[in-house]
């Protein structure tokens, strides 16, 4: 008898915990349909960021490039809340940004190793990823220097009455530079549909942002001087940026003016393939990475009640698009050398124009 009270006891635990699972996904201001979507472009970024990894020493990716390691939930969050016809602006760590505007990982991989399949067909490399037609407009190298570009883009979205809307993603040194000011001055004063994200990763480069910057927050703590409201949102919980860029769109498309956002988040690797990294202080990567967003939201998905079926078909699915991408970039050729005198000029040609 007392064993079959036990038993009892744990079968209605178990009832209660799956009851209450299916009730917080009846609850969820998200939808199963959209955190699987987000999930998937978590670890597309993060696969294919990885391969490029390998790839680079491989000695099959020339140049340097810049990789987002454990800071995939914010593109990933704003990619599953824009539409098709948005734009977004990058810096040169835009690996993130452009993948999940939903462009080729096959023309993003030939990009990197300078190949004829690459979507700027090996000109543009790691920094400047561009696709116009999925809304990826670049990106760029030189800092700050989109957020004039992405206001003009917003600009043009408010003349043409398209809804559209624009987003410049940037890290937390940008702050520092004179175009940040200029560029938030500017869209608030024209109410622009422009959302500005800082990805605030603690480090500008390789100096930490705390000790060059005299605020603590570097963007959100400077929105007040814009008359904008100071947000800070968690940049390893995809579900949370979600959540703040739905907000921060229909304020945009709603003819309210931009949104300045700081996400929070971390980069695990060093700025670049030539840093090591060697300044942390000892123990912060080991701490940041107990807080890797993609366990964290693979975990979730599972208590919200996904099959564990289903989350391991996406992991098993992702790994063999980057597989095959990889094997087409690989085979493709070298860009012809007459490639070197197309889109010159705006008409796609090279002649000089008086």
């Amino acid at each position: 008898m007392r064993r079959k009270g036990v038993k009892k006891m744990v079968k209605t635990a178990q009832t209660k915990k799956k009851r209450s699972a299916r009730q917080a996904r009846l609850n969820d201001d998200i939808g199963e349909e959209t955190r699987l979507t987000m999930y998937r472009l978590q670890l597309e970024v993060r696969h294919l960021e990885q391969r490029a990894h390998d790839l680079f020493f491989q000695n099959l990716i020339k140049g340097t490039s810049h990789l987002a390691l454990g800071q995939e939930a914010i593109a990933s969050g704003f990619g599953a809340a824009l539409r098709p016809d948005d734009y977004t602006f990058c810096t040169y760590r835009g690996h993130a940004h452009t993948l999940v505007r939903g462009t080729s990982m096959t023309g993003m991989l030939g990009e990197l190793m300078g190949k004829k399949c690459g979507m700027l067909r090996g000109k543009g490399g790691s920094m400047h990823l561009t696709d116009v037609e999925k809304g990826a407009m670049g990106s760029y190298a030189i800092i700050g220097a989109h957020l004039p570009i992405a206001a003009g883009a917003a600009w043009q979205a408010q003349y043409n009455n398209t809804g559209q809307v624009a987003v410049c993603f940037f890290g937390d040194g940008t702050t520092n530079i004179g175009a940040f000011h200029e560029a938030l001055n500017f869209a608030v004063i024209w109410k622009l549909p422009v959302v500005f994200v800082c990805e605030n990763n603690l480090y500008m480069e390789y100096t930490p942002i705390s000790d060059v910057t005299a605020v603590e927050h570097p963007a959100a703590d400077r929105a007040s001087a814009y008359g904008l409201d100071s947000i800070i949102v968690d940049g390893n919980d995809a579900d949370a940026v979600y959540r703040i860029a739905i907000t921060a769109f229909e304020k945009a498309r709603a003819g309210e003016g931009p949104s300045l956002i700081e996400a929070k988040t971390y980069r695990h690797s060093g700025h670049s393939r030539a840093d090591p990294a060697s300044y942390r202080p000892e123990g912060e990567l080991e701490e940041w990475l107990k807080k890797d967003p993609i366990p964290m939201y693979r975990q979730r998905l599972i208590d919200f009640g996904v099959k564990e079926s289903v989350v391991k078909n996406i992991e098993n699915s992702v790994i063999q698009a980057v597989d095959e991408a990889t094997e087409v970039a690989k085979a493709s050729p070298p860009p012809p050398v007459d490639y070197a005198y197309t889109d010159v000029w705006a008409d796609g040609g090279s002649s000089w124009r008086n």
